[in-house]
């Protein structure tokens, strides 16, 4: 009887060491599954993370780029903004020396009067200059009026305005008024630098 129940205990015994190896063996496979999960999710999440860093760093790549070259084109604008600029005042320094020669300033009134009176085609026109032109243009005007008459093959009537004058700060040219005053074709020396 000893014999059995020593024999039976070493049999259960070798039963539960079987089934505790069976246990340790099985929450070993369940742990290295789990710590597999484990890796692979936290491995998906770094890279995920660093795509979306990249992304990013992309992205400020680009803002930079752009900002940049919007920089850079600024840059441009800004010296030739400055360059016409430049061009403009030197143009008008010497505008204000044609003025002073009578001869080529009364030949550019010709030119302006006479492409005012093509542009308006009006039976009346009025001639506004400034004062100290008034007699250059009535010179002007005698001269452009046949001209007109043929190349247009219309008669037209000009008159110089004596009560208004363009200012006597203004570098010089014409404007040119329909009758009616309704329609205005303006060839001053400013509007004509202007145009560029």
């Amino acid at each position: 009887v000893q014999k059995q129940i020593k024999h039976m205990m070493a049999f259960i015994e070798q039963e539960a060491n079987e089934k505790a190896e069976e246990i340790d063996a099985k929450a070993e496979e369940e742990f290295n599954i789990e710590k597999g999960r484990l890796v692979q999710t936290q491995r998906l999440k770094i890279m995920e993370y660093f795509e979306k860093k990249e992304k990013q760093i992309e992205q400020q790549k680009k803002i930079q780029m752009s900002t940049m070259r919007n920089q850079a084109r600024l840059k441009v604008l800004r010296a030739r903004n400055d360059l016409v600029s430049e061009l403009l005042n030197d143009a008008k320094l010497r505008l204000s020396r044609i003025v002073i020669d009578p001869q080529v300033y009364q030949g550019l009134l010709y030119k302006l009067v006479l492409q005012g009176m093509f542009r308006l085609l009006e039976p009346v026109v009025i001639i506004r200059c400034r004062p100290q032109d008034h007699l250059l243009v009535e010179g002007v005007v005698q001269k452009a009026i046949p001209e007109y008459k043929a190349v247009s093959q219309k008669c037209v009537q000009v008159r110089i305005d004596q009560e208004v004058h363009l200012a006597m700060n203004t570098a010089g040219g014409v404007e040119i008024y329909s009758g009616n005053q309704r329609i205005k074709v303006s060839n001053t020396l400013e509007t004509r630098l202007d145009l560029l």
